[in-house]
């Protein structure tokens, strides 16, 4: 199982909405498995400032922190991805998947 999937295992527990983990190594030096984007939409974050959303994430995906170089993570409720203009799809991994 590649890092990209274990991320998305331990996300899911955040109960998402929308989660897209895009693999972003081969934008950056040397392409190692290392870097990753993760687009959050659940309604776990609800009441939670952006640190407090971050800490959320992190504390889900901790033990993973060591092998991973750099994890960017964009968190919204699903009221908040709706004032986008965009609806919540269901569940979902793409890049690579």
């Amino acid at each position: 199982m590649s890092k990209q999937d274990l991320i998305v295992t331990a996300l899911t527990a955040l109960q998402p909405e929308h989660l897209d983990v895009l693999d972003e190594s081969h934008m950056h030096s040397r392409g190692l498995e290392t870097h990753y984007k993760a687009v959050i939409v659940s309604p776990a974050f609800a009441g939670l400032n952006a640190v407090k959303r971050h800490q959320k994430v992190y504390a889900t995906v901790g033990e993973l922190m060591g092998q991973i170089h750099a994890l960017a993570l964009h968190t919204y409720t699903p009221e908040e991805w709706a004032a986008q203009g965009v609806a919540p799809a269901s569940p979902t991994c793409r890049g690579g998947h």
